[in-house]
């Protein structure tokens, strides 16, 4: 059994959305206001960034990047949002970063892939594709230009889960269901396991009442991805931080605090 453990891990915060909560959960209801972050791991063998955020570009002209999507979903993005500037905030330049896993290819996970050039990129296998010919309804939450000039970067498309190192310190599993290569990522921490969810599930009562996204690619899938969700969860006594959930992100510490 592999036993390894990453050094700390920081969630770095971005922008904010506010929306409809039916855009997110089936038989959502109101509105609510949701986080958008990222999460920077250290380990012994590298820095690893799980997600992106939302394109830099549009920190100065939100409208001109995403049009009514900006509107659609409430988008609140400064400057001081982008991930280059909440790395740097914790000393870090984008060039430091060794790997990035994108949970999904939708334009909030994938927006600032463009920063990070020289690093190894994951995503599950059949994302990339489905980001240029999605299903209709889900096709406002992507945004091609954001993977345009990455074609020739290093990308590694996972068909199975995936120990990023080797050790069980970082292990990427695949979540299909919301988008055909969805992916979640357990962290393992000398103090404490964490299950980043990406948009395996979005709020906490999609985790509670195993609720899928109406725009989902596949809600068989996605509703046993939120099943497998709460049994990995509960195998590695896992804290399951929701990235989208407003609770969670109250609840839990944010950069410049990390966890270790």
């Amino acid at each position: 059994m592999n036993t390894g453990t990453a050094n700390r891990m920081w969630a770095l915060p971005g922008a904010e959305f506010t929306l409809d909560t039916g855009i997110m959960i089936v038989n959502g209801q109101g509105q609510v206001t949701i986080p958008v972050p990222s999460f920077l791991i250290e380990h012994d063998r590298g820095l690893v960034l799980f997600d992106t955020g939302i394109a830099f570009e549009a920190a100065e002209d939100p409208h001109a990047v995403y049009g009514d999507l900006a509107d659609l979903v409430g988008l609140a993005y400064g400057p001081e949002d982008r991930v280059d500037r909440k790395l740097e905030a914790l000393g870090y330049k984008p060039s430091a970063i060794d790997h990035v896993i994108v949970s999904h290819a939708h334009f909030d996970h994938a927006g600032g892939i463009r920063l990070f050039p020289d690093a190894q990129l994951y995503i599950g296998e059949g994302d990339l594709p489905y980001s240029y010919w999605p299903l209709p309804a889900a096709k406002p939450f992507f945004r091609t230009a954001d993977f345009d000039t990455t074609r020739d970067w290093k990308w590694n498309q996972l068909s199975t889960d995936h120990d990023l190192f080797g050790d069980g310190s970082i292990v990427i599993h695949r979540m299909p269901g919301h988008t055909p290569g969805n992916t979640s990522v357990l962290v393992r921490l000398p103090n404490q396991t964490f299950l980043l969810t990406g948009d395996t599930v979005h709020l906490r009562q999609a985790l509670t009442e195993d609720l899928p996204m109406p725009s989902d690619y596949n809600t068989l899938q996605a509703v046993r991805s939120i099943r497998r969700l709460k049994q990995l969860a509960r195998a590695h006594d896992a804290t399951v931080w929701i990235s989208h959930d407003p609770e969670d992100w109250a609840t839990l510490k944010h950069a410049p605090a990390c966890y270790d």
